[in-house]
């Protein structure tokens, strides 16, 4: 599908313009995130401009870039649309969803992945990118506080940490470790030790990340993967 073009095919990592990481932003909500499918509006421009913490303008570029793409349309006094043409991209990632793993091995596969995410994450991620992955540790503290479901949270803050790699195939092993995020969110409701750990940890992984601290957000991820498989009793 000519979209993926988008996650950098046709541009260095190092000069993508803002509005092109935006429009990456919003095909991982739709293909990776599950948020939205053919023909569900987006939500109104001034709420998805504070969520992605990008300027209605930016946004505005962005989505003209998708819409050029087939992926989004605008009906006038509507709004924005997801077209049908997103399906052939959502089917491919649906089959790697598909892949049945018991929950010691995408733990493993965690471990292996996810630290050298945050390492490159905190040496590629642009500002945007960095802040983005803030707002979504902040999300996951107040559905902690909230008493409320926060496997959505806990999905997208892993998501943008491997989308602000700027590692294309990275973003498409997500939908896999999806599967063990939701696992792990639903064992660690049975344990207050575990919630407590991935608050404390989601905070360190953040502190580094906000330092540009490469190795240190590398060795917190590990260490909160670790500390999850522990609390779980995952072998």
């Amino acid at each position: 599908m000519s979209v993926i073009s988008i996650y950098g095919g046709d541009f260095m990592a190092g000069s993508k313009m803002l509005s092109q990481d935006v429009a990456d932003n919003i095909i991982s909500m739709i293909t990776i995130e599950k948020r939205f499918g053919a023909g569900d509006k987006l939500p109104n421009e001034t709420e998805l401009a504070h969520e992605l913490n990008v300027s209605r303008t930016t946004l505005r570029e962005a989505v003209r870039i998708l819409v050029a793409y087939g992926v989004l349309e605008i009906r006038r006094g509507n709004g924005t649309f997801v077209t049908e043409k997103v399906l052939q991209e959502g089917e491919i990632l649906g089959q790697l969803s598909d892949v049945k793993a018991n929950a010691g091995d995408l733990y493993e596969m965690r471990l292996i992945f996810e630290p050298e995410a945050a390492y490159l994450a905190a040496v590629r991620g642009t500002d945007g990118e960095i802040r983005r992955i803030l707002e979504c540790g902040r999300r996951i503290e107040e559905a902690i506080r909230d008493g409320s479901d926060r496997t959505q949270q806990e999905q997208a803050f892993h998501k943008s940490i491997a989308q602000a790699t700027h590692n294309e195939f990275m973003n498409k092993l997500m939908p896999i470790l999806y599967q063990a995020i939701s696992k792990g969110v639903a064992l660690s409701a049975q344990g207050g030790q575990a919630v407590q750990d991935t608050v404390a940890d989601h905070r360190l992984i953040m502190e580094f990340l906000s330092q540009r601290d490469a190795e240190g957000a590398r060795s917190a991820m590990k260490i909160h993967i670790l500390h999850a498989i522990r609390e779980l009793g995952i072998q």
